[in-house]
């Protein structure tokens, strides 16, 4: 009698442990996050995740360019050293700003190999910023490979647009 429960018991401490496993509500981006409660000014500081978590799209602009780069590459071209050495020249003028810089990617590869490829990014600007006299400790690094797109369309003019290496100037 004792062996013919045995399978029942042990299905029921399996069904057990998956329903207490499992969360009932998944929360949605913003919900129940402090993020979602910044104001303008504190958003002003704010990473392209927190932004995301707050609702608001990545942004571009800002006193900081964003660097481009070409698909499938980390590497630094004329183009993204010219905006790099104006970014430079704008945190030697700011001394007690920081920044942090964000590498995108496309939507195209793996999201670990776009992360990966991010991180890249990220670190290249850093490095090349740091070479022209930025104190590597002003600097901080993040990959959101492909997750935060600034387009969302399917062509190459936005795939364009996600790959590079977005800078935030952190709240003081």
């Amino acid at each position: 009698m004792g062996r013919r429960l045995i399978p029942f018991v042990t299905l029921g401490l399996l069904l057990s442990f998956v329903g207490t496993g499992c969360p009932t509500k998944k929360k949605g981006v913003g919900e129940g996050d402090d993020v979602a409660k910044l104001s303008d000014s504190e958003l002003a500081g704010a990473g392209s995740l927190e932004r995301n978590k707050a609702g608001l799209n990545p942004t571009e602009g800002g006193p900081l360019a964003d660097v481009p780069f070409a698909f499938d590459s980390s590497e630094l071209d004329e183009t993204a050293r010219t905006t790099l050495r104006a970014n430079s020249d704008w945190l030697k003028d700011n001394p007690k700003k920081k920044a942090e810089i964000e590498g995108h990617c496309d939507e195209r590869g793996t999201v670990e190999y776009n992360l990966a490829l991010g991180a890249k990014r990220a670190r290249a600007a850093k490095d090349y910023l740091v070479t022209l006299g930025v104190a590597a400790d002003r600097l901080t690094t993040i990959s959101y490979g492909e997750e935060l797109p600034l387009c969302r369309e399917h062509d190459e003019g936005c795939w364009q647009r996600n790959r590079r290496a977005h800078f935030v100037v952190l709240a003081e």
